[in-house]
């Protein structure tokens, strides 16, 4: 049985039971059943400077983000076909003009300690977690999230908004109403927490979960500090899991008999934020040449060492609607005729800021500087602390590296990162016909959906703001005994309740 992502939006029809009949009938690849029982040694990067434990707050730690994940439970998680799938909230609905959003929550769902979860605890997480996290993580003002009865969250949107379960997906955890101590981390995930010392933690299965039960007993998530040390402990057996270990390490576990590798395409994209309202890219013809004048193809090799996939400078490349079509080679002799046309200065240099925040990011700088170099487009390439670059140089500097590690639909990334009213608007463009073509997107269904968002692509394609070059690939580096792995990129990467031990 397939159900199309819009028919799920239109319909509300929950998915829950579909998903627990594929899990009970679920084998290995060698044809035999999932086993119950084992332990999962999972191996996560993190720094003990930057541990957290609220879920609410920003988990820049892998480790930490995998630990919240596992303990406790978004409203929805991406899925695959539909791309949006039940989690504590198993069935929603919205009005005609997709404005008010009803969802209702998981018969029988209970905290770790026993407490059913009830509507209020929904509506207290969800308005502290705008408080705590902000607009870009509850896309919903705090006054329009409300109970309707035990059981039913009502969100109110001051427009029309048919991505509202999409935007859901992204850590909207619930914790039980007035919680401000965290450390007992009292979720309603599949896995309780039994102990967490250092940013090392042990999980167990959580028996009475609403959700099909995992098959695990326990996972254990050990924190690294380095790319390198992460690897080296899968390759030499330490863990059953590397989580997001990175190519170097991918190609190395990939001649092995005993690992395999778990590639999530579409998972991360590392691209360059030109400045359009002013400074000197604000002219598209620059943009345009700038983007000609890049490798795409040897950037994915040398920055991915190859496990990726070009991009042509739209984002959402993992959406059902993306326009695949949409290609854009490297022409250096049309590159210098549009510079020349825009009359733009080379004979000066640009700085272009970036930092070590992703793998491969300085890198990335570095050869994009030496690329643009041969258009006659002089980069000077300064590497900032993270913490810096987000105080003086994001959303202000004309010309700088960007990266975003999920992957999320065409018309999501448009509203959040590219329309007028956007806080996170890292490219400064401000465009009425994008506008008018972002809101239409919203509000619409059908073909007028399908219309909408490929005239949102055709902009973004001609005078955008960004330079994507390429996507990377997740990589994670697994025993060969793991089984049913999360292949998805983004969030889904860290939803382990349906992996086991052959």
């Amino acid at each position: 049985m397939s159900v199309t992502r819009r028919q799920l939006l239109r319909s509300g029809l929950g998915v829950t039971a579909l998903l627990l009949v594929a899990a009970c009938g679920r084998e290995d690849n060698a044809g035999g059943p999932a086993r119950r029982g084992g332990t999962l040694r999972v191996g996560a990067l993190g720094s003990t400077a930057r541990i957290e434990r609220d879920p609410h707050a920003n988990l820049s730690n892998d480790s930490d983000f995998l630990i919240a994940s596992l303990v406790y439970d978004a409203l929805t998680v991406p899925g695959a076909d539909p791309t949006v799938a039940p989690r504590l909230a198993t069935r929603w609905e919205s009005d005609a003009e997709h404005r008010r959003w009803s969802f209702t929550l998981a018969e029988g769902a209970r905290f770790h300690n026993g407490a059913p979860v009830t509507a209020e605890d929904v509506v207290w997480s969800m308005r502290r977690l705008r408080t705590v996290g902000g607009a870009s993580k509850m896309p919903v003002a705090e006054n329009d999230i409300a109970a309707d009865g035990p059981n039913r969250v009502v969100f109110t949107l001051p427009a029309p908004n048919t991505q509202l379960p999409q935007l859901l997906r992204l850590m909207t955890f619930t914790v039980p109403k007035d919680t401000t101590d965290f450390t007992a981390a009292i979720g309603t995930g599949p896995f309780r927490l039994e102990s967490f010392q250092g940013g090392t933690a042990r999980l167990v299965r959580n028996e009475q979960w609403h959700g099909s039960p995992p098959l695990l007993d326990t996972i254990e998530v050990t924190m690294f500090d380095s790319v390198t040390a992460l690897g080296n402990a899968a390759l030499g057996g330490q863990l059953d899991l590397a989580s997001n270990v990175g190519a170097i390490a991918g190609r190395t576990a990939a001649g092995r008999g005993d690992l395999q590798v778990i590639r999530r395409a579409n998972d991360t994209m590392l691209g360059v934020a030109m400045r359009t309202a002013d400074g000197p890219f604000a002219d598209a013809t620059v943009r345009t040449a700038l983007r000609l004048g890049v490798d795409r193809t040897a950037l994915v090799n040398q920055v991915h060492s190859g496990f990726g996939t070009v991009a042509a400078d739209v984002l959402g490349t993992a959406d059902p609607a993306y326009d695949t079509a949409l290609r854009r080679d490297r022409d250096i002799a049309r590159a210098k005729t549009l510079l020349r046309e825009a009359n733009f200065d080379t004979g000066r240099g640009y700085p272009f800021v970036t930092k070590a925040e992703v793998p491969g990011e300085v890198e990335s700088a570095k050869v994009i500087a030496t690329q643009l170099a041969e258009i006659g487009v002089k980069l000077d390439v300064q590497v900032v602390e993270s913490a810096g670059f987000y105080d003086t140089t994001w959303l202000k500097a004309p010309l700088y590296t960007v990266s975003w590690g999920t992957n999320d639909s065409v018309l999501f990334l448009a509203d959040k990162l590219m329309t007028s009213g956007s806080n996170r608007n890292e490219t400064a463009f401000r465009d009425a016909e994008f506008d008018a073509a972002t809101a239409k997107a919203l509000a619409a269904s059908g073909a007028e959906y399908d219309a909408a968002v490929r005239e949102i692509q055709r902009i973004e394609f001609e005078r955008g703001g960004y330079l994507v070059w390429g996507m990377a690939d997740g990589v994670d580096i697994a025993a060969a005994t793991v089984r049913d792995l999360p292949t998805l990129g983004g969030f889904a990467r860290v939803q382990l309740e349906r992996a086991w031990l052959a």
